[in-house]
């Protein structure tokens, strides 16, 4: 693994881990997506295997069509204690607020959610003292003595620590016992290209924290390092007494001032110990112990499974009655809604973007209807390559802007549709892109037409906004689309 690779790949910020004996397990935040958590387990912290979402039920996750892409769920953090898994998360959409989900088993399923009204502010954290007393500790930094259990605050809000004087967006806090010590790790200089690491020390869970003389522990900003925006990190003991970071961070690509298109993604470090404090090592760095690959995510889906597998998302909700595969036994059925992509309420079910370069192909039957295979930012930012009335177009949406870009005629029956992605290899001038997004449509011979190669600056977050990355999938824009198949290759 070079510097340069995520250990999960495309859009999985705001990492959070836990080891439970020789396992390791990680969550991060889904924001307008359904279901919501991806939950990842890993033997070695650098092969991840997805075993579900936690949110998998509209009593735990309500996301109505006013939540704005963006919105949503941000920023959980996943413990164990007493023989249980804990996972508090805030949800910024009407309803939502910090809440508390438990497991016995991190693959599911998980509880409904406790509420805690009394806890404001987002990125919440859970620790635990010696005498069982929890604490939550939320961006800013606040802290409350809580019941997770119950969801009760005793008290109000108190101040830990704002951070390095200066610096704006003190979040993502975490809290640990270390030695002698409690450590309390932030993020600091916001999200973008000043993203940091910080953290300072204390005798006690409630301070006074010291900053460390070295902060920012870890930021790679004003660097030429490939991975930028390193941030939001969570701390986790290795088995051979060594200690690691899991960040999030994103690698832009083209000219200035660089995109990035697949949100932001997990990356590892190592972390060494200095007079107490702790020192991180190169952003990929891999362990020194044995690796445990594991089962790899197929790139195709035949669609024989009575449920979906966990990689697959759909914007703000899915329910059987406009995405089954039980009612045409071996295929993907989606009845459309609303309208397309523009619409809050599309149907559309797809799969975090994980390589630069790739290719999506599918199997589509638009008689009944119009859709296809779509890469998706959010509403106003998204392309297209849609069937349906005896033609193939390729459609575009950037901001205010939409745009038919082409439009094939082609017979009647099923076809294969085809997006591919292609990142630049060099720079032409300091405007060029990080890559290309083309459309085409492949005959009953396998040849392939291409109908459109647009560029890809305009689904990126430095363009469109917002905490996502891409997403490509399948979508009913009218009526009823079934796909046989859908296969994501990489070409990196």
């Amino acid at each position: 693994m070079s510097a340069a690779e995520p250990v999960i790949a495309g859009m999985h910020p705001d990492p959070s881990v836990c080891r439970v004996g020789e396992d390791y397990y990680l969550v991060c935040s889904s924001f307008e997506y359904f279901p919501g958590i991806p939950v990842f387990h890993s033997r070695d912290l650098v092969h991840w295997t997805q075993i579900g979402n936690a949110l998998d039920r509209t009593s735990q996750l309500l996301l109505t069509p006013e939540t704005p892409s963006s919105a949503g769920i941000y920023a959980p953090t996943l413990r164990h204690h007493d023989g249980r898994f804990w996972l508090i998360v805030t949800s910024v959409s009407h309803g939502g607020g910090t809440m508390v989900f438990t497991a016995t088993d991190p693959a599911g399923p998980w509880s409904d959610p406790v509420r805690l009204p009394g806890v404001g502010g987002i990125d919440p954290d859970l620790a635990w003292d010696d005498d069982g007393t929890c604490w939550c500790t939320v961006a800013g930094v606040g802290q409350y003595r809580v019941d997770p259990s119950t969801g009760e605050t005793f008290g109000e809000a108190r101040e830990l620590w704002s951070g390095t004087p200066g610096a704006k967006a003190p979040e993502a806090p975490h809290l640990y016992r270390i030695g002698d010590h409690w450590y309390l790790l932030i993020a600091e200089g916001g999200t973008e290209r000043g993203h940091g690491v910080s953290i300072a020390r204390g005798r006690s869970p409630q301070g006074p924290f010291e900053p460390c003389p070295a902060n920012p522990v870890l930021s790679h900003r004003g660097t030429d390092e490939p991975v930028q925006n390193t941030g939001h990190a969570d701390l986790v003991p290795g088995p051979d007494g060594s200690w690691w970071l899991v960040l999030l961070g994103v690698r832009p690509g083209g000219g200035t001032p660089g995109w990035h298109v697949l949100g932001r993604e997990t990356f590892l470090a190592p972390v060494s110990w200095v007079d107490g404090w702790p020192v991180a090592g190169p952003v990929g760095a891999t362990p020194p112990w044995p690796l445990h690959p594991g089962p790899a995510e197929p790139g195709r889906d035949d669609f024989d499974d009575g449920v979906l597998r966990p990689c697959w998302i759909s914007v703000r909700d899915r329910s059987e009655q406009h995405c089954t595969t039980r009612e045409r036994p071996g295929w993907l059925t989606l009845h459309a809604r609303g309208a397309g992509l523009d619409d809050p309420t599309v149907v559309f079910v797809g799969r975090r973007q994980q390589h630069r370069s790739c290719r999506v192909r599918a199997l589509v039957d638009a008689a009944a209807g119009s859709g296809g295979l779509a890469v998706r930012l959010d509403e106003e930012h998204h392309y297209e390559i849609e069937a349906g009335s005896g033609e193939v177009r390729v459609l575009a949406r950037i901001g205010p802007l939409r745009t038919v870009v082409a439009a094939r005629a082609v017979p009647a029956g099923p076809l294969v549709l085809h997006v591919r992605v292609d990142r630049a290899r060099e720079l032409r001038d300091a405007r060029s892109g990080p890559d290309t997004v083309s459309f085409g449509v492949e005959a009953s011979d396998g040849t392939l037409t291409v109908l459109a190669a647009l560029d890809g600056r305009y689904l990126s977050t430095e363009v469109a906004g917002g905490f996502t990355g891409r997403v490509i999938g399948a979508y009913a824009a009218t009526g009823t689309v079934h796909f046989d198949w859908i296969d994501h290759e990489p070409l990196d």
